[in-house]
Order: C-alpha cells, then structure tokens, then sequence
C-alpha cells in the first residue's frame, strides 16, 4: 500500500515504511483516517479434547479457532493444549498481552486436574515436586497433590509455572504413570468455573485493568 502511494502521514504520502510515528500523527489509507487500535481483550474459553491449538494444521486436523462462535474477533491463544488435552485456555487479540501471558517471568501458576493410570503415592511423586530431567530436558518442580483413587485410576491436581511442550504427561510418565485425562483449571487468577466445553466468556475490561493493568480507553469529555 505504501508503494502504491496510498498512505499518508500527517497529509504528506510516504514512500517507505521505516518512519516511526505516535498517536499524535494522523495516518490516512486511501483518505481514510486509520481507525483507532482496539483496546486488549480476553476470553476464557473451554477448550474441548479433540482440537488443535494452531491457527493451522499441516494433517488437516480442526482447530481451536475452527470451533469458535463466528462472532469472535480474530484471536491469539495465550499458549497451547495439545490435542489430547481440554480445560481453560485463554484467548486475546493483543499480542503484546498475549507475550506477556506467556513470559515465564510472569509467574502465574496454572493448575490442572490430571487422571492417571495406577496407584500414585507422595514418595513416587517426590521427583516430580523437586523438578525432574526428562530426555535431557529439566522441568522446574511441579506443585502435586493425590485426590482420589477411582478404581485402576487416580485423580491428581497439579500446578506449575512453566509450560513447555506436554510437561506434565512427560513428567508422570517418566515416574511411571500414564496420563489418560488432563484438564486445565486455572491459569493465574483467571478460573475455568463452570464454562462448558465450547464455551467462550469475555473477562470485563475493570478486571484486567485490576488483575495486568490493561488500562481502559478513556471517554472524551464533553
């Protein structure tokens, strides 16, 4: 657009893009003022088991975005499930939110209900709790606690504060459990209530403004 000359800064036409400009300079398209960013926003959404969490599949596969209500803005999931699993993942159309979410140095802790195949106990667990190596690859230590047993199953709750590809499974695994059922609570202070799965909720403009901070676009005076 810019090399067709259909852009201007402040009524002059531009020629290149490498021009660095505030909210003070009006930008026009075509003579159309440029419309204003939309403020960031956030959903929880459930997502259920089956679903891949990619804007694309090279298998072909149906994503996240695929089962979204057609009245959904365009999206960026906050991280990843993978296809197995199914519980809270949370969707912006920020990207500088969505990196933010994700920085390990945020720190949020994120919970998951995990069914596993077996008898767990703490002393099986422990290596999984004072961090683990799996494949080469070391995991931070995992918050786990032992629910229930429910016949040849047991039902876990697990928290960590890192997420790197299928974490928890590779860790239960490597101390000899298999995980059959993982779903995703909570991330941070963001909870998965009672959504159901498919089900998509907007978090209120005043409690991300509380909880990150994302100021709300003010209301001109009159």
């Amino acid at each position: 657009m810019i090399e067709a000359g259909r852009v201007t800064v402040n009524g002059q036409k531009i020629t290149s893009p490498a021009l660095n400009i505030t909210d003070a300079d009006k930008v026009t398209i075509d003579g159309k003022a440029l419309a204003a960013p939309e403020r960031a926003r956030l959903w929880l959404y459930h997502k259920p088991t089956g679903l891949v969490t990619s804007a694309k599949d090279e298998k072909g596969r149906k994503t996240v975005f695929d089962a979204l209500p057609p009245e959904m803005p365009r999206v960026m999931s906050v991280g990843r499930l993978d296809l197995n699993s199914e519980g809270l993942l949370l969707l912006t159309n920020d990207g500088a939110l969505k990196r933010r979410l994700e920085l390990p140095s945020t720190g949020w802790l994120r919970k998951y209900r995990v069914r596993v195949n077996g008898r767990p106990t703490e002393a099986l667990l422990c290596p999984i709790t004072k961090g683990i190596s799996v494949d080469g690859e070391r995991f931070q230590p995992m918050q786990v606690e032992i629910d229930r047993q429910q016949g040849a199953n047991a039902w876990l709750t697990v928290g960590l504060r890192e997420g790197k590809n299928r974490e928890i499974r590779r860790a239960l695994e490597t101390v000899g459990f298999a995980v059959n059922r993982l779903i995703r609570v909570s991330y941070g202070p963001f909870q998965l209530g009672q959504l159901k799965p498919g089900e998509v909720k907007e978090i209120k403009a005043k409690v991300l403004d509380d909880q990150l901070g994302v100021k709300r676009p003010q209301k001109s005076a009159k």
